[in-house]
């Protein structure tokens, strides 16, 4: 598989110990064409930590604020367990509403929304209306204090891609919950995903391996212009990255499975929450990953796996 998309950012690529995951849950979406560019090899992201010239940027999700662009959270909190609506901005340098967007992987902008504790997940496409207000139902199920993360590039020439973070309170009663503990296999809907093992401190390929019944899954079916997308969130500060695999389905080269396959280094050690989106058989699954990344030379494994969870997945 290619594995042209390389991310030299805040990125993933989780060390040494590699922890116990859970898989998660069901979303709906229906297949979608490749955004023209999408996977093209050399696609640069907010989340990569140098620009051409080399100059470090900051990770993802960090600032409210970045290069004269604002995320204005309009709905900064919602009820638990019940669907709400939350509407937002991303307002220009001049504070006015940004209505221009550049297409990246089929969607204008892309939402995150996350649990402070990485137990909760949430990756939705919003609606914009024309005066650049962006609306999307969610239903959280957990209180607690969330980050909302938008992902999108301005169409302005020479704009790049951003990540811009938000807080997001949901009331009701509290219970603080801990991520799983750590492994490279995920189970979710009777699918087994397998986190190929990578070594800190250098760009290596990060694997994904889907397979259903003791069976390779070799079928894997586009979902917003790739066969897998994947988000990773630094416990701690919540740093954001969003990657893509190399390639893209139909360029001749890229299998539909059972690999999917992305290039990343990990930043720091630290404890980090990965969630990988796939679709099979006309439904997206999300199987999340507690990894544990540590200096290099440290190594530890566990081997207990949990099915299920409930970090949610997917919506519109």
């Amino acid at each position: 598989m290619n594995t042209g998309t390389k991310i030299t950012a805040f990125a993933v690529a989780l060390a040494a110990s590699f922890g116990t995951a859970y898989g998660v849950g069901a979303a709906f979406d229906p297949v979608r064409a490749p955004a023209d560019g999408a996977n093209a090899p050399g696609t640069r992201h907010a989340h990569d930590t140098a620009d051409g010239e080399g100059e470090a940027r900051p990770a993802g999700g960090l600032a409210i604020s970045e290069a004269g662009y604002t995320l204005d959270l309009l709905t900064p909190r919602v009820g638990s367990g019940r669907p709400a609506e939350v509407r937002f901005l991303i307002r220009d340098a001049d504070g006015g509403p940004l209505t221009s967007y550049r297409r990246a992987h089929d969607k204008e902008l892309h939402l995150i929304l996350a649990s402070r504790d990485l137990t909760r997940y949430r990756h939705v496409h919003p609606v914009r209306s024309a005066d650049g207000t962006w609306r999307t139902s969610v239903s959280l199920p957990r209180a607690g204090d969330y980050r909302v993360f938008a992902d999108f590039t301005p169409a302005a020439k020479g704009s790049r891609n951003l990540t811009l973070g938000a807080d997001l309170s949901v009331s009701g009663d509290y219970r603080p919950a801990v991520p799983p503990p750590v492994s490279r296999t995920a189970i979710v809907d009777g699918y087994t995903v397998t986190l190929d093992a990578l070594q800190p401190g250098a760009a290596r390929e990060l694997r994904l391996t889907v397979t259903k019944d003791g069976r390779e899954v070799t079928d894997l079916q586009p979902y917003l212009g790739a066969y897998g997308h994947l988000v990773a969130l630094r416990a701690g500060d919540l740093a954001y990255l969003h990657v893509h695999p190399g390639g893209a389905p139909g360029d001749g080269e890229t299998a539909p499975g059972p690999d999917v396959s992305f290039t990343a280094t990990a930043p720091s050690a630290g404890t980090y929450r990965l969630f990988f989106d796939f679709k099979h058989e006309g439904k997206v699954r999300t199987a999340a990953f507690t990894i544990t990344a540590g200096p290099a030379g440290g190594h530890a494994e566990a081997d207990a796996v949990r099915d299920g969870g409930g970090t949610g997945g997917h919506g519109h």
